[in-house]
This record gives structure tokens, sequence and C-alpha cells, in this order.
């Protein structure tokens, strides 16, 4: 109850920060970014352009991937139009198809530039049960495992970055409370929504990207320790907010669903708050491996701090992005 009453006040948790602070607020201690180049992935609307409009705002380099190049050319110039002096460049992504993932990560190595920050922002909630060409479910596949493989791939990137510049890379991986409602075995419930469609729950097909998101996090972490690489990972949770995640439902029931939860939602600067603040702060310079939600480290679920799981998973995803179809 105490903590519900501290989110609809916005109070201020350790970091000086809350529920009501800014993606612009929390970045005011990072006001220069100009020798960071950030990939952000979902950077075309909602929380991810609001994540890159700020990274802009502070002199980053940015990276925008996108299916759709039109759209992203669109985000790029609403930016432009705002900060005229950016450094953006569009390039096609669609984090449901490995050899997209891949092709990308060819075409990014090939322009020659640094890589500091990489936010995994994008998501996607699919209400239909959907495969992707890879014959993995379509949620899992743009929420997590796209991830996955484009972190993977990119790594190698970010560990040359931090060492030839000493500026600490950083990764965050958007993820939801909503992990906090998966319990069950990870690896034997993917071979349930992937294989089976009688049996797809969206919500929990949802559940497990997210839950999944943060056990990538922590084996993530632990992997880049033992590296000693000068690269941190960490995971937020950016707040109920509505944006075009809800696009497949618009209609009364979802409007009346949101307009309930009103007092709950953030708005779009303030859902972006939480990113910004563990993508750039300088308080968080070598923190890794944590949870974050309304700019404060907070506690995920049992399972999300499972190591071992964490370990299972990462194998699991290793064998599915392998270049042999997974069908």
């Amino acid at each position: 109850m105490l903590e519900t009453v501290k989110y609809l006040l916005g109070s201020a948790g350790p970091s000086g920060f809350g529920s009501k602070s800014t993606a612009e607020q929390v970045t005011d201690y990072s006001t220069d970014l100009r020798s960071i180049t950030a990939i952000i992935t979902g950077a075309t609307s909602g929380i991810g352009a609001e994540t890159a409009r700020i990274l802009a705002k502070r002199g980053a380099r940015l990276i925008l991937p996108a299916r759709s190049l039109k759209t992203a050319e669109d985000a790029k110039a609403r930016i432009l139009s705002e900060f005229p002096d950016s450094d953006i460049i569009v390039m096609a992504l669609d984090l449901s198809s490995l050899n997209s993932v891949r092709k990308f990560v060819k075409e990014f190595e090939s322009l020659n530039l640094p890589l500091n920050l990489l936010i995994n922002n994008a998501g996607k909630f699919s209400h239909e049960h959907s495969i992707s060409e890879d014959g993995i479910e379509m949620t899992f596949a743009t929420n997590y495992l796209g991830h996955f493989l484009l972190t993977k791939l990119l790594m190698k990137k970010m560990i040359e970055t931090a060492k030839t510049t000493g500026v600490q890379g950083r990764i965050v991986n958007v993820s939801s409370s909503i992990h906090t409602w998966f319990s069950g075995d990870t690896i034997r419930y993917l071979d349930l929504i992937t294989k089976n469609k009688s049996h797809y729950d969206a919500t929990r097909a949802y559940a497990l990207s997210k839950i999944a998101n943060v056990l990538h996090t922590k084996e993530l972490s632990l992997r880049l320790q033992e590296m000693e690489a000068n690269v941190t990972a960490n995971c937020v949770h950016p707040g109920i907010v509505r944006t075009r995640l809800t696009r497949e439902r618009e209609g009364l029931i979802t409007d009346l669903v949101f307009f309930l939860a009103s007092k709950l939602l953030k708005t779009i600067p303030q859902a972006a708050a939480t990113t910004c603040y563990v993508a750039t702060h300088p308080r968080l310079a070598n923190v890794t491996g944590k949870y974050f939600a309304d700019c404060n480290e907070a506690p995920t679920s049992k399972l999300g701090s499972n190591l071992a799981e964490a370990a299972r998973i990462w194998s699991a995803s290793e064998i599915m992005v392998s270049k042999e179809s997974v069908c």
C-alpha cells in the first residue's frame, strides 16, 4: 500500500527520482553525450521515440533501426526539426527475423562507428498466435530472441569501443513488471507457445518474453564481468503507459481499461525516464545486472533472480539463434 502511495505521489527514491520524473529531468546530469553512439530499437514511437529525442538533445549520435524505413525517417525528421544538428542514421531491422538481425549488424559494422550504448526497447504484443519465419512465436521472437541475437552480435563492438575510448558501455533491456506473472518452467513453456496454437495465451507469451529479458540481463552481466569487459547490462520496467503496443486492439474495451487505470498511467516522458536514467546517469557507472523501476533499483520476481534459469535460457537461446532452422 505504501509503495502505491509513493508511486501515485511521485515520491523520490534513493536516486533522487521517482515515478513522476521525466526523461529530460533524469538526464540533466548527462547534458553532453556527443561522444556517445547509441542504437535504440523501437525508436519510431512511444517510449523509444522519447528516449531517442532526449539522447539527441544531449548530443548522442543515434542509430534508429526499424522494419519500416519510412517510419524511421519520419521519426528522424521529427527529431531534426527540434534539434537540427543531430547525427541520426536510419537502418532496416526486423527483430522477428534472425536473418534481418544478422544483416543489420553487418551493415552497422560496415559503417566503422563506435558503439557505446545499446537500448533494447522494441516491443510487441501479439494477440493472435503467429509464428516468425524462424519458427518462433512472434511476441517472443520480437521482444526477446531478436534482441538476444542483436546483443550477442554487437557485444564485441561494444567491448572494443569501451576499451579504445575508456568510456564504459551500457546495455539496457526494457522489460516489464508483467514478468512477475510468469513462474513456470521457461523452456518447457516456450515449446508450448511455439508449437501448439490451441494452447496459446497472448498475455503469458508476453510475460514470458519479459521474464526472458530479465534473465538475459542477469546472464549477460555475469558473462561481461567474466570477460572483464567495461560494459554493463541492466534491465528496466518503464511503467504503465499507453503506447502503440496496443494498436491491434484499439476500441471501446481498450479505451475503458486505460480510463479506469488512468491514475496509474505515466506520460511517455515519464515512462522513458527509467531507460534514460539507466542509460546515462553517472551514478550508475559499474552498476550491472540490476533491475530498475521508477528510476530506482527494484526487486525482480523469484524466477527473475534465478541464476541457474538465466544460464539455462541463454543456452536455449544460443540453440534457437543458430543458423539451422528451428522449425
